[in-house]
This record gives C-alpha cells, structure tokens and sequence, in this order.
C-alpha cells in the first residue's frame, strides 16, 4: 500500500502553507486518512493534529479564511474550525493518562508518536504531513498500513492497556469490524472479554450510539457477534445475548432440539439489512423473537413451543428501548411490529379470509409493508424448496391485503364515527361505554357486517347503541360527568 497520501482538498493545502508560515508541523490524523486509504466516501469531518498549541493554530486558521466558525473547547484543549461544509478539528500533539473510574483523560503536552500511540486502532493510527517539504507523507508508526491491507483491527499498544484507558474502543471494536468487514485479532478479542466489565463506567448514551451504528452496517450481525463471543453483549444487551445455546430433550429414542434462537435472529436481521437502511426496522428484526427464552415449553408428543413470544416480547421493547436510551417514538414502531410478527404467516393457515385480513390491516396500519418485509427477513430456512414455499405463502398474503385494501381501505384505517360524535348521539359523557361502542363499529367493519363508509357505520350506531348502553351502565363518576 502506498506511502504517500494524496493531499488534493485546497483548503488542506492552504492549512499547510500556514503551518509552514507559522514554522509548525502539522498532521491530518485519523478516520478521514483511513477512509481515503480505502477508497470509502469521507463524511467531510477532519482532524488535525499540530506539534504545539492545537487551539492556537486553529485561531490563525480562521483569521486567514473569511466566513469561517471557530469554536474552542478549552476543556479538551482542542479547538473547530468550520470552513463551508468543511469541519476541521484542531488538537495539539498530546499523551494521556486516565483515572480508573472515568475514561476522561488527563492530558498533556507530548509528541507526535504519544499522540498516535493513544489512537484506538492502527488503521486509526496514521499522520498525514501538509507541511510543503513532505507534503503528504504517511506517519505510520504502529504498521497501519499492513493492517488495512490484511483487513485487521489492532490496537497501537497492548489492548488490555488501550481498552482499559477507553472501555467504549471495546464498542468501538465491534464497530468498526462491522462497517469496514475487517476481523479483530484474536489477543484484542482476548482483551476485551477481560476488561469487559469496565463498560460500566461508560455512558448509555455513548455505548448505543456505537451499537446503533453497528445496527446500521451492511451486516449487523459481524459486530453483534464480536460481542456476543466477549460476553459484553451479556452486559449491555443481555435479552439478545440469552437467546444463544440450544436445549435437548429425549423422549424415548427421539431427541428434540430447537434452533439457536440468537444465530437465527442474526440471520434475520442480515436479511432485513439486505432489504431496508431503516435502523428501527432491523431494530424489529433483532426483537422480534426476544422473548423465546422466557416462553420456552416442552410438550409431549410436540417438542419445543414458545407460545405468546411474540405477545411478550412486544411487552419488553419500552423497557428495553427506556434502559438503552433510545428513541421512544421508534419504540412503539418496533413494539406493534414485534406484536404482529406472526400474524401473516397465520392468515396463511387460517385459509387468508377478508375479515381475518382486515383485522391485520386494521392493527398494523401504516407499517403493513415494513411488517411483511420483517416476515420475509424471517425466513432462514437452508432448504430452497422451504424457501420458495413461504416466500409464495407471503405473496400471497400480500395480494390479497392488496385486494382488500382497495376495497375496504383499512391501511390508515379510523372509526368512521369518532368519539366525540358517539358521545353527541348517544348523550354520554366520555366513558368506558363510548370505547366500547366505537369498538363495536370497528369490528363490524372488520367482520364485513357493514362497509367501512361513515353512513352505514352512523346507522349501525343507532341500531346497537340502546343495546350496548343497557348491559355497559354509567358508573356514578361517569355519570357526574354528563354535559348539559
């Protein structure tokens, strides 16, 4: 691989002749190196590092371009420079020490190979020259190069030392192995299953960034794996690392064995990133079958059942996406597709009636595709005729919910008759008995008893309201809230 950087970017230039006026050296460092090494498209973020004052330097940087924004972090000693879409961060050549209960580090002063040696990965670990007398000459003092080459990640010092100093390069690790496909030398893996419990000093919200990030790679499960096999999934994710392991069970001469849930929901969820970049529905994808664990069952004369997974699963996604800090409007998303991830291979067994289609359509709503795109993820069949099978099974399915979408328009699917309206005709306050009402029209019109069109559901109203209203009384706090 070669030994000269190609410097083209004229702004990186310019910083060059200023270092070089300012009698400076300075460095571009970092994953914007790395990612032009490989050929990958840069997310215009770039680091510089100078011997010296780093926030001086990123001062004179923006007297000498018009229209630029500095900010200085005097805390980290490091100073950004935005320059159009450009963000340059500016950071003197430092080492660091750490205290054991926080990866904060205390920094000083320190030459350009301390400066690499606290970087987190080799492939990380390269300076760039912008002075004009070795413009573009690689620093590569911990052989980064050979490693991109061989597709490896390794630590620039003892991992236990660089994992210990920073446990979230743990994260980081499973990361990067996930984005760029490169394999984590066995003596890193060695390192993190040792320090794994050191991730506790961590934030939440830095160890799901990096773990959303894992989610949102071509393969998800190349990092998932990494964590999984140093059981630092059993403390961050520990739902998904219980899903691993298989149970026999011998009756009479017959074994019975489930699948390993865990290396099936791996594969599931490569299959959905094949499908969609939506991290909330691999999210789907990687819940979907949480609770197998906890509804476990062996039945004679059946084998292993998990009767309600889905049911409770569903019931565990707030709590998990509370705990991890993520998004709880993408929690409800993946809660109601967790819930209904059976549904459609059922209606396939149920013989596909309309009502029994109306009622998924009613209940999924708006996410019908992303659910039967979460069903086909979950084929993960070897055998290609079972492949076929279900896939025809889906298609199916999907006609028909065509079908009777066109008919019945249950996609984004509301009561006819709202609420407030039921409240009007009938002179209730707002009640339980209300509820009750509307959900009487809902499944009158997911039954086919009356088309979903406001007239026909007003008029079905009136005929079953005295009834309803007769067997549901008001209580005395419902009646207190009668409107004149």
């Amino acid at each position: 691989m070669t030994k000269n950087f190609p410097i083209t970017e004229p702004i990186l230039i310019a910083i060059g002749q200023i270092a070089d006026d300012a009698g400076i050296s300075a460095y571009v460092v970092g994953g914007f190196v790395r990612d032009v090494l490989l050929g990958r498209g840069n997310d215009r973020d770039i680091d510089i590092t100078v011997i010296g004052d780093g926030v001086g330097f990123a001062k004179r940087v923006a007297k000498e371009f018009s229209g630029s924004r500095l900010a200085i972090y005097e805390k980290f000693r490091t100073a950004l420079v935005e320059i159009g879409e450009l963000k340059i961060e500016f950071v003197g050549a430092r080492k660091e020490s750490y205290r054991s209960d926080s990866r904060n580090p205390i920094t000083e002063e320190g030459t350009l190979e301390e400066d690499l040696s606290r970087r987190d990965f080799t492939i990380n670990a390269f300076a760039v020259s912008l002075n004009a007398s070795s413009l573009g000459k690689i620093v590569d003092l911990f052989d980064g190069l050979s490693d991109l080459e061989s597709r490896i990640l390794r630590t620039p010092l003892d991992p236990v030392v660089t994992f210990e100093d920073d446990p979230l390069r743990m994260m980081r690790a499973a990361r990067f192995a996930a984005q760029l496909e490169f394999m984590v030398v066995p003596e890193a893996l060695e390192a993190i299953y040792k320090m794994r419990e050191r991730i506790s000093i961590v934030s939440q919200e830095r160890i799901s960034d990096e773990f959303v990030k894992i989610m949102s790679s071509r393969v998800p499960s190349f990092g998932i794996n990494i964590l999984y096999e140093t059981e630092l999934l059993d403390i961050i994710f520990s739902e998904i690392a219980l899903l691993g392991g298989v149970e026999l069970r011998t009756v009479g001469e017959q074994e019975y064995a489930h699948k390993d849930v865990f290396k099936h929901t791996m594969r599931v969820l490569d299959n959905m990133a094949e499908m969609t970049e939506n991290v909330w529905l691999r999210f789907a994808a990687l819940l979907h079958d949480v609770a197998k664990p906890k509804t476990k069952a062996f039945r004679e004369g059946i084998g292993w059942t998990f009767y309600g997974h889905d049911h409770i699963g569903s019931k565990w996604v707030q709590k998990i996406f509370r705990r991890m800090k993520l998004p709880m409007e993408a929690a409800k998303y993946v809660e109601k597709l967790v819930r209904l991830h059976m549904r459609p291979m059922a209606l396939v067994d149920e013989g596909v009636t309309d009502s029994a289609v109306r009622r998924v359509l009613f209940e999924a709503g708006e996410e019908i595709d992303d659910l039967l795109t979460l069903c086909r993820a979950d084929i993960t069949s070897k055998n290609p005729r079972l492949v076929k099978k279900y896939q025809a099974n889906y298609d199916l399915v999907a006609e028909k919910m065509i079908e009777v979408e066109e008919k019945d328009k249950m996609r984004a699917f509301n009561s006819p008759v709202r609420g407030e309206e039921i409240m009007a005709i009938c002179k209730l306050p707002p009640s339980k008995t209300v509820g009750i009402l509307k959900t009487a029209i809902e499944e009158a019109i997911i039954e086919g008893e009356i088309p979903n069109e406001y007239e026909a559901a007003k008029e079905y109203l009136l005929k079953i309201k005295d009834k309803i209203i007769a067997e549901n009384p008001l209580t005395d706090r419902e009646k207190q809230r009668i409107i004149s």
